[in-house]
């Protein structure tokens, strides 16, 4: 994975603030919904723009549409997340997004086990 697809990807704000979700575990897109207060069609895109360029992977389980980072990223991937967690801990934006994250961790387990179980979410 190169700099320039890389940097391509971190250049919008919603696309920023999925990375930094998926950062605690897998999501499903509903769940970006309700944690960016989105429509449907707009975390779709992004989220299909991060898959094309090798910044997440998905996985259909059951109904769910299942998001997460990459299992094995490149180094120039791992070194620039690292650097966006270490950016998104002074933005109040990023934190509150982790905020609401953990304050719906356990709606999501109930209405999503299979993404948001305790076995693989680090939330």
């Amino acid at each position: 994975m190169d700099l320039i697809r890389i940097y391509q990807c971190l250049c919008d704000q919603t696309r920023l603030r999925v990375l930094n979700l998926l950062s605690q575990g897998p999501l499903c897109v509903c769940h970006f919904q309700e944690l960016l207060d989105e429509g449907q069609v707009k975390i779709s895109k992004h989220l299909a723009y991060l898959r094309t360029h090798g910044m997440v992977e998905a996985t259909r389980e059951a109904n769910w549409m299942v998001y997460r980072l990459p299992r094995k990223p490149s180094p120039e991937l791992k070194a620039n997340l690292a650097c966006l967690q270490d950016c998104a801990r002074e933005q109040s934006v990023f934190q509150a997004d982790l905020a609401k994250l953990r304050r719906l961790h356990g709606k999501f387990t109930d209405t999503s086990p299979i993404c948001c179980s305790p076995s693989k979410s680090r939330i």
